[in-house]
């Protein structure tokens, strides 16, 4: 009733050279669905990052067409239908960037993600420093009101070890006061660390007064974009 409903959908593509895609796409349709466009994400084990991301804003620019009317249906029949184009596209663009980050499974990577309440506090603060430490990320766990964020830096193994430790840990206790799972949790961005963007030496835990405070903090370290995408939706 407030935030509306999210759902995984898998499907397979025959794809180039015949053989099959498997997208993983996840959608969250806000309350307000279908006067407002949903939430996609697409992940697949047979793309790269940023195929990835060009299905998502093909999907969404297919969306638009749709405004108001149901339209996920509509969006996975368009997706099997065009997928060998949108990745012939993103393949000119890809080469040229291979070249240019060869190793990047190897390179520093970075990780958002946005926690919705943490019960037992200190305890639950505490392992997220140990984990950072441990995995040698640097970054910062941020609180700002009700808004808990968590961002790091560092080797792309590390940042996906913590997102399993993150997810598979007992972190928590729940309202009768047993040790749980993170059920909460969203991954709002995983991606390569670009040049614009500052390295963090040290990971800090912050507290923020106002929402200024907390982009400040983004801004300073060259993340002003990854700010405006995934922070001023949840300060609604």
């Amino acid at each position: 009733e407030t935030h509306g409903i999210s759902f995984r959908i898998q499907i397979s593509v025959k794809e180039l050279l015949d053989t099959d895609v498997l997208l993983k796409l996840l959608f969250h349709l806000p309350v307000n669905y279908p006067s407002t466009l949903p939430d996609i994400s697409v992940n697949s084990d047979q793309l790269t990052r940023a195929q990835c991301m060009d299905v998502k804003d093909k999907l969404l620019e297919q969306a638009k067409k749709h405004l108001s009317e149901p339209m996920v249906h509509d969006l996975i029949l368009w997706v099997q239908q065009h997928l060998k184009d949108v990745i012939k596209q993103s393949a000119t663009v890809c080469n040229e960037k291979t070249t240019l980050s060869k190793g990047a499974e190897d390179g520093i990577w970075m990780l958002l993600l946005h926690l919705d309440h943490m019960r037992a506090k200190a305890k639950y603060v505490k392992t997220v420093e140990k984990w950072a430490s441990n995995l040698r990320l640097t970054g910062r766990l941020m609180f700002m009101g009700k808004i808990i964020l968590i961002l790091l830096q560092g080797d792309r193994s590390s940042v996906k070890e913590y997102l399993i430790l993150q997810k598979t840990s007992k972190v928590d206790v729940d309202s009768s006061g047993k040790k749980c799972k993170e059920k909460m949790m969203s991954v709002l961005c995983e991606t390569e660390v670009q040049s614009q963007h500052k390295r963090f030496q040290t990971f800090e835990v912050k507290e923020y007064s106002t929402p200024e405070e907390l982009q400040k903090e983004f801004e300073t370290s060259g993340l002003k974009t990854l700010f405006s995408e995934f922070v001023p939706p949840l300060l609604k």
